[in-house]
C-alpha cells in the first residue's frame, strides 16, 4: 500500500487525531468549529494525497524541494490559501497554524510507521509526503503573512484617513487664534506651537496614507499641472523655515524650472528632503534646482556626519531610521519620508538617489519636465 492509499483509507482516524490536537490549541474565543477543523483537514490530506499519486521526474522532485516551481495545476495551493484565510479569520494566531502542521506530519508518519511496507519504497514515499506537506505549509503561512500585513495596512490607512477630521479642526482652529489681537504674547507662543505641532502631524498622516496606499497595491495620486520648481522649492523653503525657525537654507536656481508636474507632491517630496537635512545635518543646508535639456535637476545637500555605507542600499525603504541611527545622533532615514520621496519621483519618471561622504550628503532628484504619466 502507497502512503497516498494509506491516508485516504485511514482519513477519518488522522482526521480525529488533527481536530483534537486543533481544538486543543484554538482560542477560547475562536467561532471554527470541529466540523470546520474537519473539513479542512479533510482538504489539505486530499490534496496531499492527489498531489503524492501526481506523476514527477528526478528534476521536478528537486525543483520542488527547492519550492522553486509553480503553483499545482490541481488547486494544492489553494487548500493551502483557504486555510490560512480560516485560520486568521478565526483567531488562530500564526504559531497555531505552523502547530497544525507539525501535528499532521507527526500524525500521519506515526501511523504509518506501524503500517508501512519498509525498504527503499517507503522511504520514497515519506519523501514524497514530506515534501507535500512542506509545500502546503509554506504557501499557507505565506498567505497567512499576507492577509495579516494587508489587515495591518487597511487598518494604518482607515486610522490615517479618520484622524485628518479633527486635526483639520486642530488647525483651523490654531490659525484664527494667531490673528486674535486681544491674545497674550504667551497665549500666541502657545497657538504657534500647536499649529506647527498640527502641521507636523499632517505631514507624518499624509505619509501614512501614501505608505499604505502603496503597500495596498494602489497607485500614488497625483494631478499634473504646469508648474514652476523655482516657486515650488522657494515655498517649500518657506515652509521649513516656519517650522525650523533657527534652520539656514540657501535656495540657488538656474535655467529653465518650468514643466508639468504635481506641485503638491513635488512640494512635499522637497520638504521632506530639506526637513531630513535640516533635522539630521549640521550646519547649511542648499537646495539648487537646474533645469537642462528636457528635465530638471534639485539637489538638497547638508554637511553634517556621513551616513553609513552599509545603510545606503534600504535607505529609501520604509521604517528604516530606527535600525539606521548611530552612536553621533545621526539618523540614516526618515521613517517614511524617503521612501515618499522614493514614490513622489517614481510617480513623475523621475529618479533619485544619494551620495555621502565626510563632506556631507547630498540627495539629488531628476525629473522630466514633461512625464509620460501625465499624458
Amino acid at each position: 500500500m502507497s502512503l497516498a492509499d494509506f491516508i485516504e483509507t485511514d482519513l477519518e482516524g488522522l482526521i480525529d487525531d488533527w481536530a483534537t490536537y486543533a481544538l486543543a490549541i484554538s482560542h477560547e474565543g475562536t467561532h471554527l468549529s470541529e466540523s470546520q477543523l474537519r473539513d479542512s483537514a479533510a482538504q489539505i490530506l486530499a490534496g496531499i494525497a492527489a498531489d503524492m499519486r501526481s506523476m514527477q521526474s528526478a528534476a521536478q522532485q528537486e525543483a520542488k524541494s527547492r519550492h522553486s516551481e509553480g503553483s499545482s495545476e490541481s488547486g494544492f495551493d489553494q487548500v493551502a490559501y483557504l486555510h490560512a484565510e480560516e485560520r486568521l479569520a478565526h483567531g488562530f494566531g500564526f504559531n497555531d497554524v505552523v502547530a497544525e502542521f507539525r501535528a499532521l506530519r507527526a500524525t500521519v508518519l506515526r501511523r504509518w510507521q506501524i503500517n508501512s511496507p519498509g525498504g527503499a519504497e517507503a522511504f520514497q514515499e515519506m519523501i514524497r509526503f514530506n515534501e507535500a506537506i512542506d509545500q502546503m505549509l509554506s504557501e499557507s503561512v505565506r498567505r497567512y503573512a499576507q492577509q495579516t500585513r494587508r489587515i495591518g495596512d487597511l487598518f494604518a490607512g482607515v486610522l490615517a484617513h479618520d484622524l485628518r477630521s479633527p486635526l483639520g479642526a486642530i488647525l483651523n482652529s490654531a490659525q484664527l487664534l494667531l490673528h486674535d489681537n486681544e491674545l497674550s504674547p504667551t497665549s500666541l507662543r502657545a497657538a504657534a506651537n500647536v499649529q506647527r505641532s498640527s502641521m507636523r502631524m499632517k505631514e507624518m498622516i499624509d505619509d501614512l496614507l501614501v505608505f499604505t496606499r502603496g503597500r495596498l497595491g494602489g497607485m500614488l495620486p497625483a494631478s499634473f499641472s504646469p508648474q514652476d520648481m523655482g516657486r515650488i522649492c522657494s515655498d517649500a523653503v518657506d515652509e521649513v523655515r516656519a517650522s525650523y525657525p533657527n534652520a539656514v537654507i540657501r535656495p540657488r536656481f538656474a535655467g529653465d524650472l518650468r514643466g508639468t508636474w504635481d506641485g503638491t507632491r513635488i512640494g512635499q517630496l522637497v520638504v521632506n528632503l530639506l526637513v531630513n537635512g535640516v533635522r539630521y545635518g549640521s550646519g547649511e543646508v542648499a537646495v539648487e534646482a537646474a533645469g537642462h535639456d528636457g528635465h530638471v535637476t534639485v539637489v538638497v545637500s547638508n554637511e553634517g556626519n556621513p551616513i553609513p555605507e552599509s545603510a545606503l542600499p534600504t535607505l529609501f525603504d520604509p521604517m528604516t531610521r530606527a535600525s539606521l541611527h548611530n552612536r553621533e545622533g545621526t539618523a540614516a532615514g526618515m521613517g517614511l519620508g524617503l521612501y515618499i520621496c522614493r514614490r513622489i519621483a517614481t510617480a513623475h519618471d523621475g529618479t533619485i538617489g544619494v551620495e555621502s561622504t565626510e563632506h556631507g550628503t547630498s540627495f539629488t532628484v531628476c525629473i522630466p519636465r514633461s512625464p509620460a504619466v501625465s499624458g
